[in-house]
Parts: C-alpha cells; structure tokens; sequence
C-alpha cells in the first residue's frame, strides 16, 4: 500500500511539473481576468457555462473508463489506409489574390480565408497531433498541406474557436505570431496566445454576440454548445464559441466545435442567411452527445442557420472518436440529400470560392 501511495504521489508531482513548464499547455486565466469576466452571462461559480446544463461532469472513475475504451477499442477503417495528399497552393498567387472570397481548407476544422484583400486563419492548428506532446497522440491524416505558414507573408487576423489542442497548437501559433496582425478570440483564450508570446495589444477577446470590425469586415463571436481546458485543472476557464463573417458581398459562419441546440436557430435568425456555413461534423459519440454533433444533426444545423450550402468539417484530420473516419462525410452527405440541402466536399488545399453555385466536388475519400 505504501509503495502504491508512492507511486501516485509521484505521477501526482510529474503531472504538475509538466503541465507547468512545458509550454504548449498555455497560461492560466488571471484573478483580475476572472473578475471582469463575471460581467459574462456565461460566466458563474468560477468557470465558463453553456446556456443548457451541459458538458456533464464525468467522475474519476467514468473518466478512467472513458479514457480506456478510446485507448483500446479498435476501429475498422478508423484512419485512411495512406496520407491524404493535398492541392497544392502557389504562394504567388496567394499573395497576390485579388479576385472573389474564397477558402482554402487545411484539413480538420483549419482554413485560409481570403476576402476583401485580407488573409485570414481560421482555427489554425497544423500540428502532427492534437496533444500537448507528440507522444500522446495519433498523427493527423495529412503530412503536408496547401501551402506551409512559413510561406504566407502576411496574415491579418486569426480566429480561434476555443482552446482545445485540435484547434489551438503551440507550435502553429509560434510560427504565425510575428506575422499576424491581430487575435481575435473568445473570453480567456488570451492567456495562452501571451504566454507563447503574443502581444496583448494584439489581442482582442470577445464575449458571445460581440462583434468587431476590421476595416471593411465584421466578426461576431457567437454562441456554440462546447467546453474548455487544456489540463486537468483548468477546465472551463475560457469560453468557447462559433464566428460570422461579414463583408459588404459575404456572408460566411464558421460553427467551431459545438453539440446541437438552439442556438444555431437564433444564429440563422440574427445573421443569416449564409453564403456557406463551415459545419462541425465529426469525433462524435453518444458518450458526449452534447458537446459534438451527429452527421445528421450537422445537417440539421446547416438548416438552423439558413446556410445556402454547407461545408462538413472537424473530420479528415485526426482519429478522436470510434468511428469510421469516413462515416461523417458519409451520414452527413445522405442527411443533407433528404432535406435538400446543398453540401460541398473539397479536397484539402481546393479552392472554394465563397459564391459559387456550381458543386462538382468528388467523394475523393473513396480513394484513401
């Protein structure tokens, strides 16, 4: 017993001194952050919270459970039997883009917007896993992409949806950090992008239905139904969200990671219609049903927000759930047929011109 005693005390000390001094977990949200964050509806007892009462908060053991089933449940067909190749983009021609909005998809839920003569990220994450260290995660999908960050001269702004590691990565953030113009983010997530050395004036943290102009564009940080954390004593600390785009010409939505609820009906009704919606549609499990939606609730949602077509994304990147890899794009191909709703399916690094009506993608996972 003793020895037993020992040994979690140990792992108890090793835990702390990494995630306290190894940088990609981030900073932690100040005292006098959280007493101006109490301003926030989402914000009671210390912590961040969705308009319905979810995540629930798994116990110990549930915890462990959960954490063993994902570990050791193998998944026929749960990764591509090679690496998605992807379009590749000249860096000319990206500097030089002067023509209609268009996006270029980086694989996961990460994109390159360019629009009104400005590069913008969204929820850049070009790390090789969705971990805070190589070693405890799987590989994502693709080994390259459209065209490297160390390539794009310039960048504008950057939107983050929430801190988690397949959405925020330490080492993406400290290769765009001297190029990029501005952060925009929601409440908390601040802490991180300062702790990896990113000016506070080039911050901005934004609350749900806040909104921010940037010359000709107008963000708006809008609700999504998520979580939080990226260790085991910060959960919750920073808000989580979704993001409309606005120009005088489009007018895109970008979900962010978020189960289905409300929320996406008064979106559509505050905002839309959408020229295109970037729809969460992957890593589900009726395990965490309320925090990531089914392909066809993706769907659903796609209607919810008066998109005139939408883009499943979240999928194709990393293996984060138990299923198929290709079962979302799958699901939510046939959803989306039934209610009529248009779905657009780009390879990674193809085009994708914001307004146009014509769809001839192919279901190019077939071939991996």
């Amino acid at each position: 017993m003793i020895t037993i005693l020992v040994i979690i005390g140990l792992l108890i000390v090793v835990y702390f001194l990494f995630t306290s001094f190894y940088p990609s977990f981030g900073g932690d949200v100040s005292k006098e952050r959280k007493i101006t964050y109490q301003k926030s509806q989402q914000y009671k007892d210390g912590k961040f919270n969705n308009t319905l009462p979810v995540p629930k908060d798994l116990s110990f053991s549930e915890t462990l459970s959960l954490a063993y089933k994902f570990f050791t449940t193998k998944v026929p067909n749960g990764r591509p039997n090679k690496d998605i190749k992807a379009h590749k983009i000249d860096s000319a021609s990206v500097a030089n883009y002067n023509k209609d909005t268009r996006l270029i998809w980086y694989g996961h839920s990460s994109f390159l917007l360019q629009i009104d003569k400005k590069n913008i990220l969204l929820d850049p994450m070009l790390g090789k896993v969705a971990a805070p260290h190589p070693l405890l995660g799987g590989n994502r999908f693709n080994k390259d992409f459209p065209l490297p960050l160390e390539k794009l001269t310039h960048i504008d702004a950057v939107l983050f949806s929430h801190d988690h590691y397949d959405h925020l990565d330490y080492e993406t953030i400290l290769k765009i950090k001297d190029k990029t113009k501005h952060f925009y983010v929601p409440l908390g997530v601040g802490a991180h992008l300062e702790a990896w050395g990113v000016p506070t004036n080039k911050i901005t943290e934004l609350d749900w239905w806040q909104d921010i102009t940037l010359e000709s564009l107008t963000f708006v940080c809008t609700p999504a139904q998520h979580f939080s954390g990226r260790k085991l004593n910060n959960n919750q600390s920073t808000l989580w969200s979704s993001w409309v785009i606005q120009s005088k010409e489009d007018n895109i939505y970008f979900s962010g990671d978020s189960g289905y609820a409300p929320h996406f009906k008064e979106i559509g009704e505050k905002y839309g219609p959408f020229d295109i919606a970037l729809m969460e549609c992957g890593q589900y499990n009726q395990m965490w049903a309320d925090i990531h939606m089914t392909p066809e609730e993706t769907a659903q949602a796609g209607l919810d927000v008066k998109a005139k077509k939408i883009m499943p994304i979240h999928w194709a990147g990393f293996k984060l759930a138990l299923h198929d890899w290709t079962d979302p794009i799958t699901r939510v191909k046939a959803k989306a047929n039934e209610l009529n709703l248009e779905v657009i399916t780009p390879e990674i690094g193809e085009e994708i011109l914001v307004k146009n009506n014509s769809n001839t993608y192919l279901d190019w996972w077939t071939k991996f």
